[in-house]
């Protein structure tokens, strides 16, 4: 009976030891930076624009805008000044500069592109003849 007891106890004394374990992730500092792409005429919301976010001229992470035109960066490094690059066919880059993460706070980024003017080209005489 007292071996019952005292396995019993040894249990509970490892699985409370386990279940108090601290992993850091809670006292992890984070940033996040969430927003939309939108056109900057109809401001209509893009999707599948890629967003890449620098920090020392390295590339840290890519993701896509959803359907919506949203995005979010999650886990970024409070502190760290970042470039964020925003590209989509068919639309005129943007590159926002200096954007300083704030420890354990989340930062909204709304960013507005232009449509590349169209072009019509006409065929030229070269496409028509063999040189």
């Amino acid at each position: 009976m007292k071996l019952k007891y005292l396995l019993l106890s040894c249990f509970i004394t490892v699985f409370s030891f386990f279940a108090s374990a601290n992993t850091g992730e809670e006292n992890a500092k984070k940033s996040d930076v969430i927003g939309g792409v939108f056109t900057l005429d109809s401001k209509k919301p893009l999707s599948n624009v890629s967003v890449t976010a620098y920090s020392n001229a390295k590339k840290e992470k890519v993701i896509l805008t959803d359907s919506h035109g949203n995005y979010s960066f999650t886990d970024l490094k409070p502190g760290t000044t970042y470039r964020f690059v925003f590209e989509k066919e068919g639309y005129k880059k943007v590159i926002k500069e200096k954007f300083i993460a704030r420890v354990d706070e989340a930062q909204q980024l709304n960013i507005q592109m232009e449509e590349h003017a169209s072009f019509d080209f006409m065929p030229g005489p070269s496409q028509f003849f063999d040189f």
